[in-house]
């Protein structure tokens, strides 16, 4: 690196960070350390804002409600469907994907439960991954597929807008909680009004599986377009993404001006964390202010959840109860309770 140039790579950075702290690169246990408090610096930035450099964009692609034909089950295999007219296994035309399929939910006729499908063997045959709970056989019983929650990219770490999952239509983010109590069965087929994100256990890999969560579960195909930050902060040599910098070519996501604010919050922490000293402060004290200028010059804000109050309802209302005869209260219905209102 020349020594005018701002540190570009991940070795240039660790190597300046090692020359500020006063610390060799030669010794390999320091080595480590070094390497580690860069990283976490760039995890650091990307929890305080939502830089525009690390937005990326996608869809999902919703599947229909499906409920053609009957099904049975047998009390002495409760976990295997039986279909008659049905065609679970075969592809929506021109869509790449089956009516059914793995992750979807049914619904039987005449009960409330809601099961998982676990996988679909054929037009006729589906295998569900809770066994199925009624006191009697369904032989002739009808039915509702439908799919509520849809994998998101696996890079994926927060909406950008954390009101507004889409700018497509009208489709609020609201907390996992509410969302629950909103819809606790969450079984009936309609147009998505609300949405929540969850993640599911890991499986074939350390982390967790982002997922969207809709309600009501959509009747037909919809494409909903997002915008994510995502979880991929570096970049190698050879332009493949990865959650953290490894090899010393590696490079941050962050725009090259502004890399040393990874070094600023790295001796913050080292001098915090290893000489206890007053340094710290100063190295914090510059970390923060370059991440203000970081904002003046690139323009994102923390983006805060807001209630947004509608207040045409209310002031109609009102100016209604004034003329005579109108009421000055709204009763709360069903659009109220499930959050339409």
């Amino acid at each position: 690196m020349a020594t005018t140039s701002i540190p570009t790579t991940f070795q240039e950075l660790y190597t300046d960070l090692a020359d500020r702290v006063r610390v060799s690169v030669s010794d390999a246990a320091i080595l480590v350390l070094l390497k580690r408090y860069i990283n976490a610096a760039l995890q650091e930035v990307h929890i305080e804002r939502n830089w525009p450099w690390a937005e990326r964009r996608n869809f999902i692609q919703t599947n229909a409600d499906y409920a053609v034909g009957t099904v049975a089950i047998a009390l002495t295999a409760r976990t295997t469907v039986t279909g008659t007219d049905s065609l679970w296994n075969t592809a929506v035309t021109g869509m790449g994907f089956n009516n059914t399929r793995a992750g979807g939910k049914l619904k039987f006729a005449g009960a409330d439960d809601v099961y998982e499908v676990s996988s679909v063997g054929s037009d006729t045959a589906i295998t569900l991954v809770e066994r199925f709970v009624g006191t009697a056989a369904l032989t002739t019983s009808t039915y509702v597929y439908f799919e509520d929650e849809y994998a998101l990219e696996t890079d994926f770490w927060r909406p950008v807008d954390l009101r507004r999952f889409t700018q497509a239509f009208d489709l609020p983010i609201v907390s996992r909680k509410e969302f629950y109590r909103a819809f606790p069965k969450n079984s009936t087929p309609g147009t998505p009004r609300i949405c929540t994100i969850i993640d599911l256990a890991p499986s074939g890999a350390v982390g967790t599986r982002p997922r969207l969560l809709l309600a009501p579960p959509p009747t037909s195909i919809i494409n909903i377009p997002y915008r994510y930050i995502t979880t991929n902060l570096a970049v190698s040599s050879a332009g493949a993404e990865a959650v953290s910098l490894s090899a010393d070519a590696d490079e941050p996501i962050i725009p090259v001006r502004y890399r040393n604010v990874l070094v600023h919050w790295a001796a913050a922490q080292w001098y915090r964390d290893r000489k206890d000293d007053t340094r710290y402060e100063t190295c914090r004290r510059e970390y923060m202010e370059q991440i203000v200028r970081m904002g003046s010059d690139t323009g994102p804000d923390r983006d805060h959840p807001k209630f947004l109050v509608s207040k045409a309802p209310y002031l109609r209302n009102v100016a209604g109860g004034r003329g005579g005869g109108s009421r000055r209260y709204v009763s709360p219905g069903s659009a109220f309770d499930e959050l339409r209102a």
